[in-house]
């Protein structure tokens, strides 16, 4: 906010540098959406390239969000106890050479590990835009900078997986898939720099206290998840597969525990323990898992059947990805401008009963395929179809859970909801894939992709079932990021909802 006893020449540059600051934000939130799709495509050149099998490929793609998930709520307390900027200077650096890590990785090893550390340096940065959005503009500000924010990062959601398959098909200067990363380079050091010179310094809360007890069992029980659901399916599912699945439901029952005893010892708990006292809100959480698990997991065998089943090159599977994107945008359009408000959480019952439908074409669609004359455009109404219902669903999903919470937990809330989604994508990407390549395997894509379906419908109607659970109405957009009349007795450590259009 402008200081009135600035002179004009002054208070003009502040007024630029405010602005010079949301595009630093944008930078960094389309960096982190485009890490987390451009890969998808990627999968015939790693495996030609580093040797990666089906399981290297689902830790590649999933496990960036297995770590930006598992750490986001962490990274917003360490940007409200060591100040915002730092925290944000300090994941932007470590995101941009964790990339050229990944860019120069020798093994499909190496790649998992860069990657793991790529969604932890993503978990420190994007935690931080939210709050450095609000210490720099006003509240009436606030509302214009995310009507930008959002088509912005829904067009960034779209434009992964063509994005990198432009790059890979492209083989520029012989790098593959390696330009899928080292396109972060530029775009990272010149908003390092710009970040450098624009954000205000700010000191942070050192009173504020982070629990690392809680941070690390969230990661380690999403960990003792994650790792089974990717290995299972090629170790033919052994006893210690499930003794993991087993540890990590107890390590979450534990993660509850240990929250509500830190608030009641009068410690900062990494949750508001009072979030988890709320049905409504708890089950939200899992049907945000629900939802974009099987968003993200259908969008991986998509891209997979078009590239392994039907040899699309990674530029045609990109774009093979467009009705998918197109028809989420327009069912985005349609929930987001009126049909939430007006029949309010119907809207949600709609969107995964459309997606059913889209499956329901879809299925057919594959059944009818003539192998040697395939296109696109044979499974292009399905796909588009299930796209407009899960646009209906992504628009307002956050809104409707968010209205279950109190005014003084929209910060908390909202950062567990993103953890939630990135986590469930992760999970997405290891159940789908291993679904798809126990047929795949044997040369039946079809069925692949067939036997994805189900599982779909399957979490779409648990999905269905929850709905009915949440609010009626759902909490006004300026609300959801803490602008609303009262939001300065928001919490901070808040990360604010990722409603993507992947």
């Amino acid at each position: 906010m402008r200081d009135p006893s600035c002179s004009p020449d002054e208070a003009t540059e502040t007024h630029r540098s405010r602005w010079l600051i949301l595009a630093v934000m944008i930078v960094a939130e389309i960096m982190d959406l485009l890490d987390a799709s451009i890969v998808n495509v990627a999968g015939p050149d790693l495996e030609k390239s580093l040797g990666a099998g089906s399981v290297g490929l689902q830790w590649v793609i999933g496990g960036y969000a297995l770590t930006l998930g598992a750490g986001l709520v962490l990274g917003g307390r360490l940007g409200d106890r060591y100040g915002r900027r730092r925290m944000f200077l300090i994941g932007l650096a470590a995101f941009t050479a964790s990339s050229l890590l990944c860019a120069i990785a020798p093994n499909i090893e190496s790649l998992i590990l860069f990657r793991l550390l790529q969604g932890t340096a993503g978990a420190m940065l994007l935690p931080q835009g939210l709050g450095l959005l609000r210490e720099n503009f006003s509240s009436p500000e606030l509302t214009k900078v995310f009507a930008i924010f959002g088509p912005v990062l829904g067009l960034g959601g779209i434009i992964g997986p063509v994005l990198g398959g432009f790059l890979i098909e492209g083989d520029f200067f012989g790098l593959g898939w390696r330009s899928a990363f080292l396109v972060n380079l530029p775009i990272g050091i010149a908003a390092l720099i710009v970040a450098a010179k624009c954000v205000p310094r700010k000191a942070g809360d050192r009173t504020v206290r982070v629990d690392l007890t809680g941070a690390a069992l969230v990661v380690a029980s999403c960990a003792l998840l994650v790792l089974p659901l990717n290995q299972g399916q090629e170790n033919g599912w052994p006893l210690w597969t499930w003794l993991s699945m087993a540890a990590s439901a107890i390590g979450f029952a534990l993660f509850a525990l240990q929250q509500r005893r830190t608030a009641v010892a009068g410690r900062e708990p990494l949750v508001t323990p009072g979030l988890l006292r709320k049905p409504a809100f708890t089950v939200g959480l899992g049907g945000i898992a629900l939802f974009f698990g099987g968003l993200v997991g259908t969008q991986l065998v998509l891209t997979l059947f078009l590239q392994i089943g039907h040899r699309f090159t990674a530029g045609e599977a990109g774009l093979g990805n467009l009705p998918l994107a197109v028809g989420t945008a327009i069912g985005g359009a349609i929930s987001g401008a009126f049909l939430a408000d007006r029949i309010g959480r119907k809207v949600l019952q709609i969107g995964p009963l459309v997606q059913l439908v889209g499956a329901a074409v879809l299925w057919f669609e594959l059944d009818g395929l003539d192998a040697a004359a395939f296109s696109i455009l044979d499974i292009a109404p399905g796909v588009a179809l299930a796209g407009i219902g899960a646009g209906m669903v992504i628009a307002a999903l956050f809104s409707f859970i968010l209205a279950a919470v109190d005014d003084d937990e929209i910060g908390s809330a909202s950062g567990v909801l993103s953890a939630v989604q990135a986590v469930g994508g992760s999970i997405g990407v290891a159940v789908f894939g291993s679904v798809f390549f126990a047929r795949a395997e044997a040369g039946d894509f079809t069925g692949g992709f067939h036997r994805a379906l189900l599982v779909q419908a399957c979490l779409l109607v648990a999905f269905f079932a929850i709905t009915f659970l949440l609010p009626r109405k759902g909490r006004p957009e300026d609300e959801q990021h803490g602008i609303a009349p009262g939001a300065e007795r928001e919490p901070a450590g808040g990360g604010g909802p990722r409603e993507i259009a992947w």
